[in-house]
């Protein structure tokens, strides 16, 4: 017989301890089963000890002798007995499930688990439950922007396909189990309506779970047609909305509409325009290939980059004791002057940084602005190896906040671009707001992520070939101004994307795959930024895929011009067939475009409502009535929603008055007030 090896051997003792530990098992399950049964007999016998000296008292008092119905009754009583602790005792056993039953609730438990995960969730993060529409919320709203339901909308429609996603504000889990995406659009009704009559709208109460105020088109006297129209349905605003390319997508939209959302927060006065528009842009200095004006950040960017920003809610109580850099301000141009700017801050008593230095320089790179500042409460830390400052250099020092405030306030031009490295910290150090920032951590990256920053010193090696803020004695606020605004103009002397790995690795990919040349490769980018962010492009790649908007005449032809360059198979209400790929629906007026939303909404993927509501709805004596009607309208709306699809309310808010509104959640069970009224 072969010798086993040590592991065979190994395994062969523990099987054998297994076996003895069942053995002991079994054994001690006996001496349980016979000590219960002992137990049993002990008891049994003395309920017969007992009944026979009953029996006997009562022969002697009595007749000595008992009757058979006396012996009957006690046998009787005794099994009894018996029977019920036996019926007790199996009462009280587990009921046992036979294989047929086992296997189906196994097949149902399957199906259960299989339900659940095909339902879609949406959550709210931070920034979406700060612009939620709710009564503890007042004086801390801080509402979200129209182009972050832009992004919900086109990701619940193309998941990881989209080119931007909506993580900024929300998180939608299982995309691709949303059966379709409704929006229905109610232009003239603003989150001020919905807040001081919400007893008139319980069906978004009870439907819409996620409430939240928006700085619609409306706000900024824009049209919300156009941006519905040309940032989710055709791109071409796409590169303002793709986040997941960064934040430099307003750097990439046309100046119009960046100062356009801009004015609607900071006063600002417009410039006349010749049928050229060459007034808005200006003639390109030598130096620059193309507008400065590109490389502003957008209000969005603002408020996502943390800086002070004059909007409703919490951000206006945030920075009440902010001053604008100027009482109004001129839109900005191609030639408009840029001034690099940096601040050096020391720890006060505060708790908080105060600023300590300031310095700004010109295009030239001469420095006009340099001076020490003493802070309003004692200094506790001078962070020396970073501010350069220390205790002797501010001995001196009389220059308060407010000096250097009122300096900026004369010296800097009203359409003044300040040029700076993550200026949000430098702005609210000087406790002032500025409209026209070009930041340098967002224009220029080397991680290849927009969410992680390239340092300024490496900035400025890598493409400057400089080496700064390599002083033992700290920085200096005159070197790092001068480095941000080198860094600007050498972007200026090149393109939009120089400098940006996120951009040109993603360009390159695309370029390298298409295997294109130079000369095409412009066109190439072209295609991209209409492929990336046609909503319809995208939906109707997948077999069947098709989108419907409905309207009445008025609304419809706002539409249609947005669509009549497209490549798409656009088709009217009667004449569209299977083959078609988006469906213009013309209603009669507003009851009929919600009617025949009601009719087709089942057959497309992406359906869109929009209701123009006349200024006599809005009067305070039709208030009731009107609100009365659009909660019917979104009511039969959502019951008639398929399961799992992702309902958007939007009020689109009035122009110079109240922002708009979004109304949001996932169908995920049939309402209980199926029955639809005519």
């Amino acid at each position: 017989m072969k010798e086993r090896t040590a592991k065979q051997l190994q395994r062969l003792e523990k099987k054998t301890a297994k076996m003895a530990a069942f053995l002991e098992i079994a054994k001690l399950n006996d001496k349980d089963k016979a000590a219960k049964l002992q137990a049993l007999k002990k008891v049994e016998a003395v309920t017969d000890a007992r009944s026979n000296s009953k029996d006997d008292i009562i022969d002697d008092s009595f007749t000595r002798k008992r009757s058979c119905e006396q012996n009957s009754n006690n046998s009787q009583v005794y099994e009894e007995n018996i029977v019920d602790e036996s019926e007790s005792r199996d009462n009280n056993k587990k009921p046992r499930l036979s294989d047929e039953q086992y296997a189906s609730l196994k097949q149902e438990l399957r199906k259960r688990k299989k339900r659940l995960q095909a339902i879609p969730r949406l959550t709210l993060k931070a920034v979406g439950e700060n612009a939620t529409l709710n009564v503890q919320n007042i004086g801390k709203r801080i509402p979200i922007f129209l182009s972050d339901i832009q992004h919900l909308l086109l990701y619940s429609l193309l998941g990881h396909h989209s080119p931007y996603l909506p993580a900024r504000w929300c998180q939608l889990e299982k995309y691709n189990k949303i059966s379709h995406t409704v929006v229905f659009v109610l232009e003239g009704l603003s989150s001020y309506h919905y807040v001081a009559y919400e007893n008139l709208f319980p069906h978004i109460a009870n439907n819409l779970k996620h409430r939240l105020e928006v700085i619609t088109p409306a706000v900024y006297g824009a049209s919300i047609t156009e941006e519905l129209a040309a940032v989710p349905l055709t791109g071409t605003q796409s590169d303002r909305l793709i986040k997941q390319y960064g934040s430099l997508e307003t750097a990439l939209q046309t100046n119009g509409n960046v100062i356009r959302l801009l004015r609607t927060v900071f006063p600002m006065h417009s410039i006349n325009t010749n049928e050229t528009g060459i007034n808005s842009y200006g003639i390109l200095p030598p130096t620059d290939k193309f507008c400065r004006t590109k490389l502003l950040l957008s209000l969005w960017q603002m408020v996502e980059e943390n800086y002070p920003v004059p909007l409703k809610g919490t951000l206006a109580e945030r920075y009440g004791s902010y001053i604008f850099t100027k009482d109004i301000y001129k839109e900005t141009t191609s030639t408009s002057p840029m001034f690099g700017l940096d601040c050096e801050m020391c720890l006060t008593t505060s708790g908080n940084l105060e600023l300590t230095r300031i310095s700004i320089v010109d295009e030239s790179m001469n420095v006009i602005y340099d001076t020490l500042v003493k802070p309003e409460n004692p200094i506790t830390n001078y962070l020396t190896r970073y501010s350069g400052i220390t205790e002797s250099m501010l001995q001196d020092v009389t220059v308060t906040l407010h000096d250097v405030q009122q300096k900026l306030r004369t010296l800097l031009p009203s359409d003044a671009i300040l040029v700076g490295q993550s200026l949000n910290s430098d702005l609210h150090t000087l406790k002032m707001m500025h409209p026209y920032i070009i930041d340098t951590s967002v224009i220029f990256n080397l991680t290849g992520d927009r969410y992680r920053k390239t340092k300024l010193q490496i900035l400025a090696r890598e493409f400057l070939g400089e080496i700064i803020q390599d002083n033992k004695d700290g920085h200096c606020s005159t070197e790092d101004s001068k480095a941000s605004m080198k860094l600007v103009k050498l972007k200026l002397a090149n393109s939009v994307d120089y400098g940006d790995a996120v951009l040109i690795g993603d360009r390159s990919i695309a370029a390298l795959k298409m295997k294109i040349d130079n000369e095409k490769r412009t066109s190439q980018k072209t295609e991209m930024k209409k492929y990336a962010t046609s909503i319809f492009s995208h939906i109707t790649k997948n077999k069947g895929a098709t989108a419907a908007i409905v309207g009445n005449d008025d609304v419809m032809s706002e539409y249609s011009k947005y669509l009549t360059n497209s490549s798409l198979n656009v088709m009217d209400d009667e004449s569209f067939t299977k083959d078609d790929q988006v469906r213009l629906v013309i209603a009669d007026d507003d009851k009929h475009a919600v009617e025949r939303t009601l009719e087709i909404m089942l057959e497309h993927s992406f359906v869109l409502c929009h209701v123009k509501l006349k200024e006599e709805q809005l009067k305070n004596e039709e208030l009731e009535e009107t609100f009365g009607i659009v909660n019917q309208w979104i009511q039969k709306i959502w019951q008639c929603s398929a399961i799992n699809s992702l309902g958007c309310v939007i009020f689109s808010g009035q122009q110079n008055n109240a922002n708009g509104s979004c109304f949001l959640n996932i169908k995920t069970e049939v309402s209980s007030d199926v029955v639809i009224r005519a």
